[in-house]
């Protein structure tokens, strides 16, 4: 059957507020650098108003692949909660100004929509402090079957494992997926997130997922071991696919047996890591939803990824498209 959209994805519907800081600020704020941590709405306040200033922009790991499948000129859907506010406008103005399908009710009463406060220091480590507010009301009544029914690929983010009635979304989602033959893919977002549902995410791993989306960290946290080799070899034992980014060294590619080494594409000087892993997974669905061969997947995640290093913000702010196509690889 074919598919309307080549990517439907079901996250933590966040707006991004990015500032420059330093590490003096991060002490002052006794905030671990590189960290990212769960705050309440008080200290979201707080914390706002003592930032730097800053870029707003709609966000969230899953909205910013669909934003990179959009920018590569892939057609994508998005279902997220936010609330019915001012943040939570922007969000599905934004989302639909991108060509980005979006028609999740917001929540009438409750929490606010969801931020994170992103500190950006010299060194481009982001110091992340999220209130998830109305993201996290999201149920299974938020699915809407024939979204999930018309797209190639179901892209599910790890972060979302934590909210009960978030788990039964995913749920509902990978069971129409799967009914309607639709590949099922999962990003492990956090390893503070593999800490707390290691067991659940490799049970749903073994059980409802192909391809898998991790960083080494994430990885040495599944498997609870230092060595990559191994754990590599752990993973491609249980995903049909799993792609494994590592910085500066690039990614690896797992898949029947074989890994595929995919290096790190050039990138002048590294400004934010911001959306790092989100955009790597966009290039590498839209190649996997396009037909392209792994390796291809591989490169456009690591163009993808690079583009967005490279200035702050977790979205592009250069056509992928017209880079992948630059490079050979449209």
């Amino acid at each position: 059957m074919t598919a309307q959209y080549d990517v439907a994805a079901i996250g933590n519907a966040i707006v991004d507020v990015i500032a420059q800081a330093d590490d003096a600020f991060l002490d002052a704020e006794s905030l671990a650098k590189g960290s990212m941590m769960l705050i309440d709405e008080d200290r979201a306040h707080q914390l706002y108003g003592r930032m730097g200033p800053g870029l707003e922009t709609s966000g969230g790991s899953a909205g910013n692949t669909v934003a990179g499948v959009a920018s590569l000129g892939g057609n994508a859907a998005y279902v997220g909660k936010v609330a019915k506010d001012q943040l939570g406008e922007v969000f599905g103005h934004d989302m639909r100004s991108i060509g980005v399908h979006f028609a999740t009710a917001p929540l009438a009463s409750g929490p606010a929509t969801a931020r994170s406060l992103i500190n950006v220091t010299g060194d481009g480590q982001r110091t992340m402090c999220t209130f998830l507010g109305a993201s996290t009301e999201l149920t299974a009544d938020d699915v809407d079957p024939a979204v999930i029914e018309a797209s190639a690929i179901l892209y599910l983010e790890g972060y979302l494992f934590d909210p009960v009635e978030a788990r039964r979304a995913f749920a509902k989602a990978s069971a129409i997926a799967r009914t309607s033959e639709r590949l099922i893919s999962l990003t492990l977002s956090d390893a503070f997130v593999v800490e707390r549902h290691r067991d659940a995410l490799l049970g749903f791993i073994d059980t409802q997922v192909d391809i898998v989306f991790g960083n080494e960290v994430e990885l040495a946290s599944l498997f609870q071991t230092d060595d990559f080799d191994a754990a590599a070899k752990a993973m491609g034992e249980r995903a049909r696919i799993a792609a494994i980014t590592r910085g500066e060294a690039g990614s690896v590619v797992l898949s029947g047996g074989q890994a595929i080494a995919v290096p790190a594409s050039p990138v002048q000087k590294v400004v934010d890591t911001t959306g790092a892993g989100d955009q790597y997974a966009a290039g590498f669905l839209l190649g996997l939803a396009r037909g392209r061969p792994l390796d291809v997947c591989g490169r456009l995640g690591s163009l993808a990824a690079a583009e967005v290093i490279s200035h702050y913000g977790p979205r592009p702010q250069t056509s992928l498209r017209e880079l992948a196509a630059a490079a050979g690889l449209m």
